[in-house]
Formats: structure tokens, C-alpha cells, sequence
């Protein structure tokens, strides 16, 4: 066990190298990683949203895939599909971009809804159907998408069902003034994460994750974490609660935290500092645009989190 979380450590120390000052971001992305599930990075461009899934990618030793979104992408694009192959005289699979340990699914909302699709049963079931025969996809299996929430002209709006899909959201952020002077400085000369080399394999992951799995949290813990997506459902700030499947995704990001702190069970901190990224985007304010009024939203999650009493 103390080997594994070493590994946790030197992964956010490798990713460190070229993420400056993005510590809560390198955070992110391992605990989606021990997870098993998908991380949604916003914000404007240029802050670093596409380096985040690189650095995660090179960090492990698995298949990486960049997919850009764009309007005119096509589902199968994203799947693969089945080709006929005439000296065979039968259809062949020939598997698409999605077949990877680590896919960054860049400007995930410039595609359409159609388009997006294609993720769904990637990211819930880690399987694709194609023409009625499924096709598993490889372990561990990780999704980096990426959006800019302020530019609305040529985007579609993420739909709840594919929102659902991402075990956290989280926002980039500007860097502080010295961490920007140390990225002008190591990027004069190209792109580090370029050179950037891994630290795990695909097998050392899949044992993090099933060590994950084991970190204990208390039926206090529990108790509380369903409180807080009850007062979610009932609140009059919302419309929209959050539902079962995101209630479990809380619960395996507070058990993967933990973890990453070097813990082999989980505390209230642990449940409060996720909250928010896991849970604001799986609700609505009433009155609210879909995929508007973050700030509202996630003010909204704080306030119920912190009228909700706290285990002891």
C-alpha cells in the first residue's frame, strides 16, 4: 500500500514539471484517474486545458488519443466502424480514436449533440456498440475533455445525460504571476510536456484503482454525503437535485482524495472539498439557461454544504 501512494506522488510530481502552479488541477486529474471516471476541464483559452491531458497521458505508460472536436465530426469518427473487406468477402471493425487508455476530448462542445453521443456508453460502460456487436475498451480508460464556457457562437451545450458522465468539473484558473514567469521561461525553447516521461504503467494504475476502492468511509460519512444531495433535491434554489449516479461518483471521488493524501480512509474534509466539482454541474437553478449561472450554482452547492452539520 505505502508503494502505491508513492506512485500517487511521483505521478503529480511528473505532471508538476509542466503544469506550474495548477496543483488543485494536478489533483483533479489523478483522482478522476484512481477513480476510474472522467474529468471536465473549463475556462478560456490558452490557461492550459490541453496541456492538463497530456501531462496526464505522458505520466502513464498507456495509449493516449487526441480527438478535436468540430462541427462536421461524425460519431464514427470517434467509435471506429465496420468496413467491408473484399478479399475477406466480411466486414471488419476498425477501432477509432476512443480505443485508448487516455483520450482528451478537446472543445468537447464544439461537436454536435449527435457527436457527443458517441462518449455515453464509452464513459458509462467502458464498451462501444457498433452495428450490434459491443467492443470493449481498454483499462484503465480515461476521458480529459475540455471546453470554453464564455464563447457560445458555433458550440452546443453539453446535455445533462453527457454532463453526468464526467466525474468532475473543474475550472483552470489564471496562474499566479511567478508561476506564469517560470511558464514564459520554460517554454521559450518548446513544449516540455513534450519531453515529458512517464512514471506508471497501465497495470500499476489498475492496481491504484482497486486500492482505491478499498479506502474506507464511514456510515457517518455516508450519512452525510446523502444529506447534502437530499437538501440538493428538496432546496428551492433548484430545480434539478442531484441524482443516484451522481451521489456514487461522490463517494469514489472521496474515497480516491483520500488516497492521493496518503490516507486509507476518508474524513468530512474530503467530502466538503469536492462538493462543489462534483456536484455543480449535475443540478440546475431555477430560472437558470442550461449550462449558465455557474457562479450561482456552485454558490448554491457551498451554502448547502455548509448549513449541513458536519459528523463528528
Amino acid at each position: 500500500m505505502t508503494t502505491l501512494r508513492t506512485k500517487v506522488a511521483e505521478i503529480e510530481a511528473n505532471m508538476a514539471k509542466v503544469m506550474l502552479g495548477k496543483p488543485h488541477v494536478i489533483r483533479a486529474c489523478v483522482v478522476a484517474l484512481l477513480s476510474g471516471e472522467h474529468l471536465l476541464l473549463e475556462d478560456v483559452p490558452g490557461v492550459g486545458k490541453t496541456l492538463a491531458g497530456k501531462a496526464t497521458a505522458r505520466s502513464v505508460d498507456g495509449k493516449f488519443a487526441r480527438i478535436q472536436f468540430t462541427p462536421d465530426l461524425l460519431p464514427s469518427d470517434i467509435t471506429g466502424n465496420n468496413i467491408f473487406d473484399a478479399r475477406e468477402n466480411r466486414f471488419e471493425f476498425h477501432a477509432g480514436p476512443i480505443f485508448n487508455n487516455i483520450v482528451l476530448a478537446d472543445e468537447i462542445n464544439r461537436a454536435p449533440p449527435r457527436t457527443q453521443a458517441a462518449l455515453l456508453e464509452a464513459m458509462s460502460d467502458h464498451q462501444v456498440s457498433v452495428d450490434g456487436t459491443s467492443h470493449p475498451l481498454p483499462r484503465p480508460f480515461l476521458v480529459i475533455a475540455t471546453q470554453n464556457p464564455f464563447e457560445y457562437e458555433g458550440t452546443y451545450v453539453l446535455p445533462e445525460s453527457q454532463l453526468d458522465r464526467f466525474l468532475l468539473r473543474i475550472s483552470m484558473g489564471y496562474p499566479a504571476r511567478e508561476s506564469e514567469r517560470e511558464v514564459l521561461t520554460s517554454h521559450r525553447r518548446g513544449e516540455p510536456v513534450e519531453s515529458l516521461g512517464s512514471v506508471a504503467d497501465t497495470e500499476q494504475i489498475r492496481a491504484l484503482q482497486a486500492a482505491v476502492r478499498e479506502v474506507k468511509v464511514e456510515e457517518s460519512l455516508v450519512d452525510y454525503l446523502l444529506e447534502v444531495v437530499t437538501r440538493t433535491r428538496n432546496s428551492p434554489d433548484l430545480s434539478v437535485g442531484v441524482s443516484t449516479r451522481g451521489a456514487l461518483l461522490w463517494y469514489r471521488a472521496v474515497q480516491a482524495f483520500a488516497f492521493a493524501e496518503g490516507r486509507d480512509y476518508a474524513i468530512p474534509d474530503d467530502v466538503k472539498r469536492l462538493a462543489v466539482p462534483v456536484l455543480s454541474h449535475r443540478v440546475l437553478a431555477r430560472g437558470s439557461v442550461q449550462g449558465g449561472q455557474r457562479e450561482a450554482v456552485e454558490g448554491i452547492i457551498g451554502r448547502i454544504v455548509a448549513d449541513t452539520p458536519t459528523p463528528v
